[in-house]
């Protein structure tokens, strides 16, 4: 048990369940624990404690004030306490509940079915400290984009200066081979510094340029400066695979292939190197001319992968009209899913029909070790993520692969477990 917890709440309407938990809390070395045996009840005994318990270990069934409406008031009276959420009820309900209080801001260390053994309330506990959640403004990229989402509207001329000006850059993200920890790709993230508003996230002027005709302009300015790194890296002797994200409004544009082309030929970057991302939710209902380009780049070595796969609503008959290569999970299904059975159940089904499809499946999101070691037992291919790297500027590559290269042993060492539906030596492992 870590040192640093110290007092616990125990909110459960079974006698016997709450001081068996009780009980545990105290063989774990735990020297405060207090015990509520309802909602309302909890709430009252939080008023006469200073300072508050570190952690509730809560129960969702219960008499009186449940253990999601007590989750709502401990958010509006802004106690975001850690949790541990214990029920007796089926993992489906107890993950859902997992996922209400994580919505809400909370911190949970674990989601239990009852009857709570020691080992795997010590597990939970011994994630205190460790889990804590992001400070604000420090979160994933997707979490900044929503922290931004009440800013003022910017101007689309705005956009358009910065395209001209130069103030978009691109930053990557690498890609590693889950099995090996050898870095395998990079993908291309449009960051835009604006003098006035600094770092405007792409959550808000992607949509913008989307809206407002800029999308090309914009998704060749990230290709253009990315296949300029790629020459560079290429000519020093380091090869990366290269992923960039495609608009949907861009598969209509006849053009498209033909411009990809040229910019290509003029960095001269093998069209091996690299793969378009298009996202799945934008593949609904594509039209022939859509099909038709996909299969066009495809026909001329570039990969395709099938972006935040999971979140739209028709991925498996896209899956069998257009020639992916890759099948990239969304990050919604990959933090966390330890902790989680449904999403365990959608991430092994989805790397399993990635293999039978002969698909590299790409994990994105990955924040932990628990995560990276998940994937690696699922037998995920690629992963990316802040628990591999944040995203970087292209001069930040190669040092950052020389510090890479020291953690591997460690990560093949930590990590050591065998690995179910590993790979082959040789096999694929990046389109």
């Amino acid at each position: 048990m870590l040192p640093t917890l110290r007092s616990i709440l125990v909110v459960d309407d079974s006698l016997y369940q709450r001081r068996h938990t009780a009980s545990l809390c105290r063989d774990l070395g735990i020297a405060s624990v207090h015990e509520a045996g309802d909602g309302e009840e909890a709430l009252a005994v939080l008023d006469t404690l200073r300072p508050l318990p570190q952690v509730i270990v809560v129960d969702i069934e219960m008499r009186g004030m449940d253990g999601v409406e007590l989750i709502e008031q401990l958010r509006i009276r802004n106690t975001l306490v850690d949790l541990v959420i214990a029920s007796g009820r089926e993992s489906a309900m107890i993950d859902s509940v997992v996922a209400i209080a994580l919505d809400m801001g909370f911190n949970v260390l674990a989601g239990l079915e009852k009857p709570v053994t020691r080992e795997a309330l010590g597990h939970a506990l011994d994630t205190y400290g460790v889990a804590a959640r992001p400070r604000r403004g420090a979160g994933t990229e997707e979490e900044q984009g929503r922290e931004q989402e009440q800013a003022p509207p910017i101007p689309p001329g705005m956009l358009e200066a910065a395209l001209t000006q130069g103030q978009v850059h691109v930053e990557y993200q690498p890609k590693v081979d889950m099995n090996t920890g050898l870095v395998r790709g990079v993908e291309a993230l449009a960051r835009w510094r604006h003098p006035r508003l600094g770092d405007v996230p792409p959550a808000r002027f992607i949509p913008l340029a989307e809206q407002y005709g800029l999308i090309q302009p914009l998704t060749f300015a990230v290709m253009e400066q990315a296949l300029a790194q790629m020459a560079s890296w290429n000519s020093r002797g380091l090869r990366l695979t290269l992923s960039i994200n495609l608009s949907p409004l861009l598969l209509d544009w006849p053009g498209l292939v033909h411009d990809i082309m040229a910019v290509v030929h003029r960095f001269q970057v093998p069209t091996e190197q690299v793969s378009f991302e298009i996202t799945e939710s934008s593949l609904v209902d594509p039209g022939g001319h859509a099909r038709g380009l996909l299969a066009r780049l495809r026909l001329r070595g570039f990969g395709l992968s099938i972006d935040d796969y999971g979140t739209g609503f028709s991925s498996m008959q896209q899956l069998a009209r257009i020639p992916f290569t890759e099948l990239k999970i969304d990050r919604s299904f990959v933090h966390g899913a330890i902790k989680r059975k449904n999403l365990r159940v959608i991430l092994k089904a989805a790397i399993d029909m990635a293999q039978q499809m002969g698909l590299v499946s790409t994990a994105e999101g990955i924040e932990t070790e628990e995560d990276w070691q998940l994937l690696r037992e699922l037998g995920c291919m690629v992963g990316q993520g802040y628990f591999i790297a944040r995203p970087m500027a292209g001069s930040g590559i190669p040092g950052w692969l020389r510090q890479h290269r020291h953690r591997v042993d460690g990560l093949r060492e930590g990590l050591g477990r065998p690995v179910r539906g590993a790979r082959q030596a040789g096999d694929v492992v990046a389109p």
